[in-house]
């Protein structure tokens, strides 16, 4: 597989996202995408069967390339090429890759675990780009925290990243009540994925070099 060129991931990831959106929305087939590309957890469990669907160990990734509406696609690709292109600089562009495809399992994984009889299809590419904030959070957050008995400094931090997300996500579930379904699960399976591979992908890079 050709590399590409430093610091350009992030920008094909955007581009093949934002181009899936919008031939989906031209032809009108956006609902039908997220029945059948969208993660749905009952598929997971053996409790649902979609006709024509995508194999389901595939969906975490292709509900990535699915979007509710141009609100909810325009939020996520601003806010993944704002952080995305930092976190490459720092890592490189194979682990910002595998950060991205870690994150969409892993939002998926916890988002199943809360439902998993749950028929609704989850769309959006939120979980795979809360692993890349967060480890853009480890890697260009204030660093000050000091250790604890017996957890390092380091570790009180991602403990400390991971409650301030988590209570965010809360905060943001509460709001949407009664309103628009909020993936909160995802969210945080995703940014507890990008604390917990953050330095092992850093690591990975340098010692690679």
């Amino acid at each position: 597989m050709p590399e590409l060129p430093e610091g350009k991931v992030t920008q094909w990831i955007a581009i093949a996202t934002a181009v899936a959106f919008f031939l989906l929305w031209i032809a009108g087939w956006l609902d039908v995408a997220a029945l059948k590309g969208g993660f749905i957890p009952a598929r997971v469990s053996g409790l649902a069967q979609v006709p024509g669907a995508l194999p389901v160990w595939l969906t975490p990734l292709s509900a990535t390339l699915v979007h509710a509406g141009l609100l909810h696609i325009g939020f996520n690709l601003l806010m993944f090429v704002f952080v995305g292109r930092f976190v490459e600089s720092v890592i490189g562009r194979g682990p910002s890759l595998i950060l991205y495809i870690v994150g969409a399992y892993a939002a998926a994984l916890l988002h199943w675990s809360m439902d998993p009889t749950s028929t609704v299809p989850m769309v959006g590419a939120s979980g795979a780009i809360s692993a890349t904030f967060g480890a853009y959070a480890l890697f260009f957050g204030r660093d000050r925290t000091r250790g604890i008995g017996p957890l390092s400094g380091y570790t009180v931090r991602v403990l400390w990243l991971a409650s301030a997300w988590i209570f965010v996500q809360a905060l943001i579930g509460m709001a949407a009540l009664g309103g628009v379904q909020v993936a909160i699960f995802a969210h945080i399976g995703g940014f507890v994925a990008g604390l917990a591979l953050a330095r092992p992908l850093l690591l990975w890079r340098y010692r690679g070099a």
